[in-house]
């Protein structure tokens, strides 16, 4: 059985502006008819105005103003009776309350910023908000930018590596958003650093032999380093699985920080560059050896001199000890014979 709330959206109610109007004429005429009505003995008419003149602002409580891309969930005695979308000025029944559970939670994300005139207060979760948002319950519908802090996480080879990551998000599902979850915003921010736990643990930092990414049992190429959008997009999908129940839809995931945790960040840069150093030192002896061939073949086709295979072996030493030393080298002259 399936208790998901579904999502209603209300329409046809945009006649604020119709209502304000009527409502202020009846103030200004609900005076002077109290007082005929009162000195002809129209004792009814008279109560209906006094009525009217102290209770006559309720209707005011049905009027709400949206703004583009905001929506505000409305419930009667705790019953769900539908979303206002779109961009106007709307009546709807005065006893209905706006609900948003999530309206006084900050994430240091976009549209969570606010001007620092505005009056301060702190919420129940510690985070300091304006005492005017508080009384808020609008949902924004805008994509919007969480940016959670970083966080270390170990990659495939145990490695500590820290990662921040970008996800823009929005609200897809209003209902769902405010009824299936306590408070949406927290629940977004938990599942992203799951997530990223989840995935990151999958790789390794940088390209390493007989590692397996992609779970098809074979040895690949992927890395954190390497495959960022790779690693990104998985990210947002582990994302979206989860918040999906949540009527949040992820629209992007960026990798904003990655780099190895500080304890261990020294130790990788020397391994990183000793395998520089031993990648330069083949790339040297390869290109010694073939110009050492090459000097050979060319003593050989000119016959310019002709070497035994003991004079070959000191030349060839001889080569590769000045192509492949560090420093320039020492020119030594030979008066006698090598016997």
């Amino acid at each position: 059985m399936n208790n998901q709330v579904q999502e209603k959206i209300i329409k046809g109610h945009k006649t604020g502006g119709l209502v304000l109007f009527l409502t202020i004429v009846a103030y200004i005429a609900a005076g002077p008819v109290l007082g005929m009505c009162a000195s002809a003995g129209l004792w009814p008419v008279s109560v209906l105005c006094g009525l009217y003149l102290g209770l006559g602002w309720i209707f005011w409580l049905g009027l709400k103003v949206l703004k583009p891309n905001e929506a505000l969930v409305l419930t009667l005695f705790g019953k769900y009776v539908g979303t206002l979308k779109g961009d106007g000025f709307f009546f709807v029944n005065p006893f209905c309350t706006a609900f948003n559970p999530a309206a006084g939670t900050k994430l240091g994300q976009s549209g969570d910023v606010k001007p620092s005139s505005s009056p301060l207060t702190v919420s129940a979760s510690g985070t300091t908000v304006s005492s005017a948002e508080l009384m808020s319950k609008k949902i924004s519908l805008k994509v919007m930018t969480l940016s959670n802090s970083k966080q270390k996480v170990n990659d495939v080879l145990g490695n500590p590596v820290e990662v921040a990551v970008a996800v823009m998000w929005r609200v897809k599902d209003t209902a769902k958003a405010v009824f299936e979850v306590d408070n949406f915003k927290e629940y977004l921010s938990l599942q992203c650093d799951t997530a990223v736990r989840n995935v990151v643990k999958i790789y390794p930092y940088d390209v390493t032999d007989n590692v397996d990414t992609t779970g098809d049992g074979e040895a690949d190429d992927g890395s954190l380093r390497g495959s960022t959008e790779l690693v990104a997009s998985r990210i947002k999908d582990e994302i979206q699985s989860k918040v999906e129940s949540a009527g949040l839809e992820i629209v992007d995931a960026r990798i904003t920080y990655l780099a190895y945790a500080p304890e261990i960040a020294a130790a990788m840069l020397q391994r990183q560059q000793a395998a520089a150093v031993v990648d330069a030192r083949k790339l040297i002896v390869d290109g010694a050896v073939g110009m050492v061939e090459l000097a050979l073949e060319r003593l050989n086709e000119k016959n310019t001199v002709v070497l035994d295979e003991e004079r070959k072996a000191a030349m060839v030493s001889n080569l590769l000890v000045v192509l492949c030393g560090n420093h320039d080298a020492q020119p030594v002259v030979n008066s006698g014979s090598l016997y």
